[in-house]
């Protein structure tokens, strides 16, 4: 039991840990009050629209903070996954391509998981 939770700990801690440097590289950027905007409704609009009609929106708006933060949840998620893209491929194509019904659902979980801890980070740092 105990392994179990020291596991679950260390995989909070690296998301917490992965969070902090995304929401800290925003520090500079003169979009990072709606990068913090955008993280802080993105759980919801997982849970509304699903994790592949929300990403394909982020990609599709093409703003600065829209790409960032598409590219920090991809980056989490194929990492947490063990995800296989090629150079040409990013979660969203790999989502639409060749993740099974179980991946959808673990890439989901991962990436709201995460999400919650850059919307703390961010209102904490970018929404002053």
């Amino acid at each position: 039991m105990n392994s179990k939770i020291s596991f679950q700990q260390s995989i909070e801690q690296e998301r917490a840990s992965v969070a902090w440097d995304c929401v800290q590289r925003m520090l500079m950027n003169p979009n990072k009050k709606e990068y913090g905007q955008l993280a802080k409704r993105a759980p919801a609009d997982i849970q509304i629209s699903g994790l592949g009609q929300t990403l394909a929106f982020w990609k599709a708006k093409g703003e600065n903070y829209h790409r960032q933060l598409f590219k920090d949840v991809s980056d989490r998620v194929i990492h947490y996954l063990k995800i296989d893209v090629n150079d040409k491929e990013d979660l969203l194509v790999w989502i639409m391509k060749r993740a099974s019904t179980d991946q959808y659902r673990l890439a989901t979980a991962e990436a709201i998981a995460f999400l919650g801890w850059v919307k703390r980070f961010a209102e904490a740092e970018l929404m002053e």
